[in-house]
């Protein structure tokens, strides 16, 4: 079995990774690094989605890095172009060197004694080898590759035509003039339901219950203006800013104020549709917005094509599948010759790749976690999530920084390792997502908890984070800095 040694381990090579490898360049250059990717390039999520109209849910200002401008005129990019840049930030930055691609993390152990992970690694011709690290950062997302979320639809095997999830696109697959059926109403089937439009006869979106919608211009006119007559890197930082602004007082207006910023995006769709007769069924949710992510319909496409009579929105709970299509509970039949499960994600289960802390497993379910970013308990390991009510890139580019900042106040003090610990045998536990999603329902049982106050409380806020994790402290209670090895010898002093 073959064995390399890193300062730092890097998992993910997709957009938080990238961000993870600038900011260690920048802020950690005597550190030693590599990036382990299980895939076979640059890209995580948006190179694995290949589905029609594959697009950011978010403004690239936002979810593009905070050191790399976006450099196109459009706000809401399609799924190549977001590739295209993070591959471009690896290579401008000499980054692409550290990649090592087939290389699947399957287990990570932690020596206090060493101070140090061993990860197991498996290669993509099945052989293994092991890394050691002093630090790992988690970067490879909250879902599952290798599955895709789809219900037991009774009666499936009797269907005739194709049944295809989104997250599985097939390669040149061919819908041209065919009658589509995609079964879903999140962003997934928001993306995919017009962009099939170019080719299929009819497409139809079956929903059990719809979702909140706004039409999104594609491109930022006023951005575009700034680029225009300004420094790229001052225009980006301006709008970049405004962007920020904006979305966190829409968010907390939402919270606060429900049922205007309902009645808001409502009209907003009835002013979009020719028949306003749909509003009440089809684009009325049941839930408050921001309870599930707000849906961005691109320059108003499926309204556009609602209007057209190329797209139909069918509210209602699927009986069977037939040989033909759907029957549906109100005894309505849907022709069919493709069906797209556009029905949701899975989230990864941290169990599938276990953490071992000095001999121990840790429990996920009754972990928490720290400022959002570290495990309790778990030794000199970062974790990037994202924001669920803005773009991903922001608390990951936070998160890097803070990372880059405790490595090198553990060098300066001349400790080996932090580990965040729960001092507060009180606090009460809370789930880490507040989202009624599907998605977020059916794993949250899984994942480590979130605490009722601060540093273990997740507070969804840039402004907050920002000052928490750029400009707070790195030292509190609940943070320890230790020596290889010396946690356990004052444990087992203690214990004698």
């Amino acid at each position: 079995m073959s064995m390399q040694e890193f300062d730092v381990v890097i998992v993910g090579a997709g957009l938080s990774g990238i961000s993870a490898a600038y900011h260690l360049q920048k802020n950690c250059p005597n550190k030693t690094f590599s990036i382990l990717e299980r895939r076979k390039q640059i890209g995580g999520t948006w190179d694995l989605f290949r589905y029609p109209g594959i697009r950011s849910d978010s403004d690239m200002f936002t979810l593009g890095y905070a050191f790399k401008p976006w450099p196109t005129d459009k706000s809401i990019a399609p799924g190549d172009s977001i590739r295209d840049y993070v591959q471009e930030t690896a290579k401008e930055n000499d980054i692409e060197k550290h990649i090592q691609f087939q290389q699947k993390l399957v287990r990570s152990s932690w020596s206090s004694v060493e101070a140090r992970w061993t990860l197991d690694i498996e290669k993509s011709d099945g052989s293994t080898k092991r890394i050691f690290a002093n630090f790992v950062m988690s970067c490879a997302g909250y879902y599952n590759y290798d599955k895709g979320y789809t219900p037991d639809f009774k009666g499936s095997e009797h269907f005739k035509g194709q049944v295809v999830h989104p997250q599985f696109w097939p390669e040149n697959f061919d819908y041209a003039g065919k009658k589509v059926v995609v079964i879903g109403s999140g962003a997934t089937a928001v993306t995919l339901v017009p962009a099939m439009t170019d080719k299929a006869a009819h497409v139809t979106m079956l929903q059990r219950s719809p979702s909140y919608m706004a039409a999104i211009p594609t491109e930022d006119k006023g951005a575009n203006r700034l680029r225009a007559i300004l420094p790229k890197r001052l225009a980006y930082s301006i709008t970049r800013t405004k962007k920020v602004v904006f979305g966190a007082a829409f968010f907390r207006m939402s919270k606060s104020r429900p049922k205007w910023i309902k009645n808001l995006l409502l009209k907003g769709v009835s002013m979009q549709l020719d028949d306003n007769s749909l509003v009440e069924k089809h684009f009325t949710p049941k839930y408050n917005p921001w309870d599930e992510r707000l849906c961005a319909v691109t320059d108003g496409d499926m309204f556009k094509g609602i209007n057209r009579g190329d797209i139909s929105i069918v509210t209602d709970h699927i009986e069977s599948f037939t040989e033909t299509g759907i029957q549906l509970k109100s005894g309505e039949t849907l022709q069919a010759d493709i069906i797209i499960t556009a029905t949701g994600l899975i989230l990864r289960d941290p169990n599938d790749t276990p953490i071992i802390v000095d001999g121990k497993p840790v429990d996920y379910p009754n972990s928490f976690t720290y400022k959002g970013m570290l495990l309790s308990d778990v030794p000199n390991m970062s974790n990037t999530t994202g924001y669920t009510n803005a773009s991903w890139t922001l608390k990951a580019d936070l998160i890097h920084a803070y990372v880059c900042r405790l490595l090198n106040h553990m060098d300066s003090a001349n400790q080996d390792y932090c580990v965040a610990r729960v001092r507060d045998a009180s606090m009460e536990s809370e789930l880490a997502l507040d989202f009624t999603s599907g998605y977020v329902q059916r794993s949250v049982h899984l994942l480590p908890k979130q605490g009722d106050h601060k540093p273990w409380k997740l507070y969804q806020n840039y402004f907050l984070d920002f000052l928490s994790l750029k400009l707070g402290s790195l030292q509190d209670e609940s943070i320890e800095f230790n020596r290889a090895g010396e946690h356990l010898a004052e444990a087992e002093a203690l214990a004698n």
